[in-house]
C-alpha cells in the first residue's frame, strides 16, 4: 500500500510515478504470512505490535537473535510497536509460525508506502487569487478583522517538510527530519510548504492576497516524506508519536496530514490509523485528507478512515466569493469507507486552484486537491483553539459538523455533513 499526497486539477502533473496496482498492494497488506514464507533472500519491512510490552519485547529479542541481519528500524510506543527489517533465512522464513504470534495478541503489518495522495496538480501558467476567494467565500476575512487570527496555537504539518519563507516568518517553532535527519526547516518537494500556507500562511510576501487561515498561528514541520512524496508507514507514525511527545513543549493544538493511501483492512487494523487514534485521544486534533480518487464511492484513503479524524473532502468554490455556485470538487473521494462502510468525509472546505506558499524563494504556487482542503480546515480547528484553548478534539469535531452547510443534490458520503463554515463555528464557542 502506497500512500501518497492528495491534489487534482487539469493541468501539469507534479507526481507521475504509479502506485503499485491496487489489487497487487491489497494482497500485500493482507496477506503479510505470505512474506514470512518468501523464498526471496530480501529484507522484508514489517511493523509488530503487542499491548503487552514484555511479549513485544520478547519478541524483538527473537526476531533479532533470528538472523544478525534483522534490525529494528524504529521504535513505536504510540501503537505499543517497532518496525523491523527482516532478512529470510536459508529455509526462506522469517517467522515460523504468525497465527501463533496472533493469538499471542501481537499484530503483524507491512511496513508499506505512504504519500502525497495520486492526483495532485500545480498550476503553472497564472497566479490565481483563490486563497483569498477562499477566505472571503467562507468568511474567514471577517474573522481576521476581530483579531481571530490563530495566534497562541500551534499546528503540526506532517508532510514534506516546510521551507522557510517570509510569510512564516518567526512562527516555524520546531521541526523534526524523519527521513534525512536535517535540523533546519527544509522542504525538498513542495507539498508540505504549500499546505503550511493555506493553514498559516501570513500573506506577506503577495501584500495580503494569499492570507492563510490562521495567519498567526505557529508551525511545526514534521518531514515524514521524501522529495518524491512518498514515505512509509512507520516514518509517518514516527512523525505522529513525536507529535504527541513534544505538544507540550510546541503547545501542539492541531495535526494536518494531506497524505493517504488505498484501504487494505479495517481501521482497527491499520497501524497508521492506529497512530491518528492515539495522537487525538492525547489532546491533539487530526485533519486529514480524504483522497483524490472521486468521483468513484468507496475511494477513502487511509487514515482518513479514522474514526476520529476530521477527514476533509474538497469543495470547488469556482474562484467567485458566491456560494451558490459551489460543489463538491470532482476528484474528491467518496465514501463509504472501505471495509468498514464508515460515513466519510466529514466536511468539505476548499481545494480547488488554491494559491499558497512556494517552497522557491518567497513565491507562491497553485495547487489543487483534498491535500489544499485539509490545511484550510486544520487553520479553522487553529481559530477555535485561540477562542477555546482548551477545546478537545472531538469538540472540534462535533461543531465543525453540527454548522457545516450542506449543498444541495448531494448526499453524506460524498460532502460528509457539508462545507465547512468557519464563521458559525466560533460564533458557537464565543456564546454568539
Amino acid at each position: 500500500m502506497e500512500i501518497r499526497p492528495t491534489m487534482a486539477a487539469p493541468t501539469s502533473q507534479i507526481y507521475t510515478s504509479a502506485p503499485a496496482a491496487k489489487a497487487e498492494v491489497a494482497a500485500e497488506a493482507n496477506q503479510p504470512q505470505e512474506m514470512f514464507t518468501s523464498s526471496s533472500n530480501g529484507p522484508v519491512n514489517l511493523i509488530i505490535t503487542n499491548s503487552d510490552k514484555t511479549k513485544l519485547e520478547e519478541l524483538r529479542a527473537e526476531i533479532l537473535a533470528r538472523n544478525p541481519q534483522n534490525q529494528v528500524t524504529a521504535d513505536l510506543p504510540l501503537i505499543n510497536g517497532f518496525a523491523v527489517s527482516v532478512t529470510p533465512g536459508e529455509d526462506g522464513s522469517v517467522l515460523s509460525n504468525l497465527s501463533k504470534l496472533n493469538e499471542e495478541g501481537s499484530s503483524v503489518f507491512v511496513d508499506g508506502k505512504i504519500g502525497i495522495p495520486e492526483g495532485e496538480r500545480e498550476i503553472n501558467d497564472v497566479m490565481r487569487p483563490l486563497m483569498d476567494n477562499a477566505n472571503i467565500t467562507l468568511g474567514v476575512d471577517k474573522l481576521h478583522e476581530q483579531g481571530i487570527t490563530g495566534k497562541g496555537v500551534t499546528v503540526c504539518v506532517i508532510d514534506t517538510g516546510i521551507a522557510p519563507h517570509a510569510d512564516f516568518e518567526g512562527r516555524i517553532v520546531g521541526f523534526k527530519d524523519m527521513v534525512n535527519g536535517k535540523t533546519e526547516p527544509y522542504d525538498d518537494q513542495g507539498h508540505g510548504t504549500h499546505c503550511a500556507g493555506i493553514c498559516a500562511g501570513s500573506g506577506k510576501t503577495s501584500e495580503g492576497k494569499f492570507t492563510g487561515v490562521a495567519p498567526e498561528a505557529n508551525l511545526v514541520g514534521v518531514k515524514v516524506l521524501d522529495r518524491n512524496g512518498s514515505g512509509a508507514f512507520s516514518n509517518v507514525i514516527k512523525g505522529i508519536q513525536w507529535a504527541v511527545e513534544h505538544k507540550d513543549e510546541f503547545s501542539i493544538d492541531v495535526i494536518s496530514m494531506s497524505l493517504g493511501g488505498y484501504i487494505t483492512q479495517s481501521y482497527k487494523d491499520d497501524p497508521v490509523v492506529q497512530a491518528v487514534e492515539a495522537a487525538n485521544a492525547a489532546g491533539v486534533s487530526c485533519v486529514i485528507a480524504a483522497g483524490n480518487e472521486g468521483p468513484s464511492s468507496g475511494t477513502i484513503g487511509s487514515p482518513g478512515n479514522a474514526p476520529s479524524a476530521i477527514t476533509v473532502g474538497a469543495l470547488d468554490d469556482k474562484g467567485t466569493p458566491e456560494r451558490e455556485d459551489d460543489t463538491i470538487a470532482y476528484f474528491s473521494s467518496r465514501g463509504p469507507s472501505r471495509i468498514d462502510k464508515s460515513e466519510k468525509p466529514d466536511i468539505l472546505a476548499p481545494g480547488v486552484n488554491i494559491t499558497a506558499a512556494s517552497h522557491r524563494g518567497n513565491g507562491y504556487v497553485t495547487m489543487s486537491g483534498t491535500s489544499m482542503a485539509t490545511p484550510f480546515a486544520a487553520g479553522v480547528d487553529a481559530l477555535m483553539h485561540q477562542v477555546k484553548p482548551d477545546i478537545s478534539p472531538a469538540e472540534t469535531k462535533e461543531i465543525m459538523m453540527k454548522f457545516a452547510d450542506k449543498l444541495e443534490g448531494l448526499d453524506k458520503f460524498q460532502q460528509g455533513k457539508g462545507v465547512i463554515d468557519p464563521q458559525e463555528n466560533i460564533d458557537y464557542l464565543m456564546g454568539k
